[in-house]
């Protein structure tokens, strides 16, 4: 059986898709509630525990990883701990990883991340994510038993950069939602993306990560992804804030955390990312948008 901690629309996904490829699949949330998407046989609900599972996938908010797993942490089921949120806690600077391995030193963990949005999951449309794990063999375990006809997972060893290339990309997609409502034009957003590509490869780097993994589908391919979509929900955001509308409430946007995260991280470790930079201070509302726009076109020309 699977556990899947965390019942919102990406965990009820992922428990949609392991079902039908023929798993048995535990979907735990804190409370009752209405399944975000229609739950195919072999979905249990529960508000307990699982006391056994052969894998636990952790589908909470980034930045409740750190509460969850103090709070759970002695209940959780004895079997390998795959972390599937997107995010830079913004309180530690932490990646999931490093997280749980605070929290749970004794647990083996994986990373889930790369490129589907979770209606799409849901139905069963075609999506290939990344699998990132230090430990080969148990990687290439977890591959076999949570990938199906209909999600294919590709094997890295590259964590790091696999989980900075899934958070860093929620930034950009913010950016890219703010350009385009705004009404700056496809080719600033080709622009900002391009930009922003760098900005993750340059802090990937700098933090572990290999140059590579950001070409791949935790990075370039989630990228293109969520900066083209209002299906994004950092790309919405971006869209409401550039537009002078509202955001919309009651849903989880991993990159307005990660923002500042990122922006902290940076200076550590001397990189330059002018871009996120930005996006931060416009969703903290130290600048406006036009503001942002000159600031960014004013700075010294530089070779690319």
């Amino acid at each position: 059986m699977i556990a899947i901690l965390g019942a919102g629309a990406f965990g009820t996904a992922l428990a949609c898709v392991l079902a039908r490829g023929g798993q048995d699949v535990a979907l735990w949330s804190r409370s009752p509630k209405s399944p975000v998407f229609p739950l195919p046989e072999g979905v249990t609900p529960t508000q307990e525990m699982p006391a056994q599972a052969a894998v636990t996938l952790l589908v909470v908010p980034a930045q409740q990883t750190a509460a969850f797993l103090a709070e759970h942490r002695a209940a959780l089921p004895d079997a390998p701990l795959v972390l599937c949120a997107k995010g830079i806690d913004r309180n530690s600077g932490e990646l999931q990883t490093a997280i749980a391995a605070r929290h749970a030193p004794d647990m083996q963990t994986a990373v889930l991340t790369g490129p589907g949005f979770a209606s799409e999951i849901a139905k069963g449309l075609p999506t290939a994510l990344t699998l990132a794990c230090a430990d080969e063999i148990l990687g290439r375990g977890l591959q076999r038993q949570l990938s199906t006809d209909r999600m294919r997972l590709y094997l890295t060893s590259d964590v790091t950069g696999a989980q900075l290339g899934g958070a860093l990309k929620n930034v950009v997609a913010i950016g890219a939602g703010i350009a385009i409502g705004a009404g700056l034009g496809e080719s600033a957003r080709a622009a900002l993306m391009t930009r922003g590509f760098a900005e993750m490869r340059r802090l990937g780097v700098a933090m572990g990560g290999r140059d590579e993994t950001f070409s791949g589908l935790s990075g370039l391919g989630d990228l293109a992804l969520t900066c083209a979509s209002p299906m994004s929900r950092n790309f919405a955001r971006g869209l409401a804030l550039g537009s002078g509308r509202g955001p919309a409430s009651g849903k989880t946007v991993e990159g307005i955390a990660t923002a500042e995260a990122a922006c902290d991280l940076a200076e550590q470790h001397g990189i330059d990312m002018p871009l996120t930079r930005v996006i931060a201070a416009v969703l903290a509302g130290k600048t406006s948008v036009p503001e942002a726009m000159d600031a960014l076109l004013s700075r010294p020309l530089k070779q690319e």
